[in-house]
């Protein structure tokens, strides 16, 4: 069962909603940066399964934010697992700076080295290359490795994600936006690593936006956006917002000694 656990507030101590909201009869759950962590991930998962099913008929969507893969342990796992979530529910995934440089990492030696500063070699490893081996290796043999142990329908899925989703009153990316620049006009780049001005911005948007990518010790519920990428690889804490109507609701996956605990966080 999931149990209330707290209020959820901004850094200035006090939630502030502006007027935006889900379009009657549909409930979204957006869940934070996974980066590796199948168990987190399959944890959490199962929460917002009985969460919707324990909540009033709605067309329930997933989003993911993106930054699936890198740093966790399990990084192949995570994809199969988003893959068979996409085959039997409402599933929306997007594309963030992790699986960028991922794609990017196949033909760019270059963006392969900064890859494997980032976490890439856990990813490479999940897919049962020979951590010997692999340790061995030149750069290019390294790579090439690589190119023969991902399956080609994996990275097809990857290359599949969205750059944004907007629903009702709220825009889900990975990264924010340029707050000076309208949506039609974002920059990839931007909705896939931006930081500042957007962390910053204290002015309205077009729309609220749901994000990942910075991590926070605590969901960051600032009225213009909604941070959830609590550290998952880090921190053993993985989060999802559930939004419904005008309501917002935090669920959270972390792991205590031997167990993973699901926990619900309320707001107002």
């Amino acid at each position: 069962m999931l149990n209330t656990f707290r209020q959820i507030f901004g850094r200035n101590g006090a939630a502030s909603h502006p007027a935006a909201c889900v379009p009657p009869g549909r409930r979204i759950y957006a869940v934070g940066d996974v980066h590796g962590r199948r168990d987190l991930f399959d944890a959490l998962l199962g929460a917002i399964e009985e969460d919707d099913a324990a909540s009033a008929p709605a067309e329930t969507t997933i989003v993911l934010l993106g930054d699936l893969v890198d740093r966790g342990a399990d990084s192949a796992g995570v994809i199969a697992r988003a893959r068979e979530l996409c085959g039997r529910r409402d599933t929306r995934i997007l594309a963030g700076n992790h699986e960028e440089m991922f794609l990017d990492s196949f033909d760019n030696l270059d963006t392969f080295r900064h890859f494997l500063r980032h976490g890439g070699r856990e990813t490479v490893l999940s897919y049962g290359v020979d951590r010997r081996r692999f340790a061995d290796a030149t750069m290019d043999e390294a790579q090439a490795l690589m190119r023969e142990a991902v399956p080609a329908e994996d990275i097809a899925f990857l290359a599949s994600f969205e750059d944004h989703l907007a629903i009702g009153g709220y825009l889900f990316v990975h990264a924010g936006i340029d707050p000076t620049v309208p949506l039609a006009e974002q920059r990839q780049k931007d909705l896939r690593w931006i930081r500042e001005p957007f962390l910053s911005h204290t002015g309205p948007h077009e729309h609220v936006v749901v994000h990942g990518h910075t991590i926070v010790p605590a969901v960051e519920n600032r009225g213009n956006r909604i941070g959830i990428d609590t550290g998952a690889y880090s921190s053993g804490r993985l989060t999802a917002v559930r939004l419904e109507g005008e309501t917002r609701r935090f669920i959270e996956a972390a792991e205590g000694k031997g167990s993973i605990a699901v926990r619900t966080l309320a707001t107002a």
